[in-house]
């Protein structure tokens, strides 16, 4: 069994990650809607997007519920979100599905990690969190199939998102 503290470390963190992903997803529809034309891309991001407002939708219930706290940079989150879907997909179609894939394999290996510690005690949380790394792992598998390379100078890209996103759970567990 894990302190109270570190479950309410788990819920901030994945509600600003579930938070996050979101804003992703609309600064990357924000590009797809003004400047870049793809339909099928547009469809895909939408669909992955649907699952992404379920998660938050459940994080942040928790939060409400178990009167938590969200992470203090949830401002900061939403624009750096933002900015990162919508300069990802004004690089292309690659570019904006490696942004999806990086961020979604960082998040589930944090989701398996927070599985190998919740106990029974936490029940609905862990069967939760193991629903929406299915769901992430999906988003993966969609993007590398849609496209998303980390050769060549992608691998710059896909190290400076999977680094970011590991700095902001950090950030967001503690603040």
């Amino acid at each position: 069994m894990i302190s109270k503290n570190k479950v309410q470390e788990f819920i901030r963190v994945d509600h600003a990650g579930e938070r996050g992903a979101v804003k992703i997803y609309e600064g990357q529809l924000l590009a797809l809607n003004t400047i870049v034309k793809n339909e099928d891309l547009k469809k895909k991001i939408e669909e992955m997007k649907v699952h992404e407002e379920e998660h938050c939708q459940f994080f942040e219930n928790e939060i409400k519920k178990r009167n938590i706290k969200p992470t203090k940079f949830l401002p900061l989150w939403d624009l750096l979100g933002v900015g990162l879907g919508f300069g990802s997909t004004l690089l292309g179609k690659k570019a904006a599905m490696l942004c999806t894939a990086s961020v979604e394999e960082v998040i589930e290996d944090h989701y398996q990690n927070q599985l190998e510690k919740l106990g029974d005690d936490e029940k609905n949380l862990k069967e939760k969190i193991k629903k929406f790394k299915s769901d992430e792992v999906m988003h993966k598998n969609i993007a590398y199939d849609s496209g998303a390379t980390n050769k060549g100078l992608y691998s710059i890209m896909d190290r400076l998102i999977r680094a970011s996103s590991r700095i902001a759970i950090t950030i967001s567990e503690k603040i």
